[in-house]
């Protein structure tokens, strides 16, 4: 599991949003698959799957506090080649959003 700290609230529906406008672009750039991937919301978190592919999700992404997200990788797919294309993806997105200064930890817990 990965953990970010933000120094700013975030907000889940805008990082849907957000993850929504450039997931999928930048998963089609790197594996030149015509799959979509999907960004759902349920209460504090979001699941990311490719329903066509995948019988469950591939990461959750839940909002524990206003301030932190937590990152959980499905253990069933851990290194399956789209699953770690998508973390890579993730890795750098997270970063864009809330935006590099305004992260002041990103840590990984097991």
């Amino acid at each position: 599991m990965k953990i970010v700290h933000a120094t700013e609230p975030v907000n889940v529906e805008d990082l849907k949003s957000f993850l929504e406008n450039d997931l999928n672009t930048k998963f089609k750039e790197h594996r030149h698959l015509d799959v979509d991937l999907k960004v759902a919301l349920s209460a504090n978190s979001l699941d990311i799957s490719i329903p066509e592919l995948y019988d469950d999700f591939l990461f959750r992404i839940d909002l524990v506090n206003d301030k932190e997200l937590h990152i959980i990788k499905s253990e069933h797919y851990t290194d399956d080649v789209n699953v770690l294309t998508i973390e890579e993806i993730l890795n750098n997105l997270l970063l864009d959003y809330p935006g590099r200064d305004n992260i002041d930890y990103v840590g990984e817990k097991s």
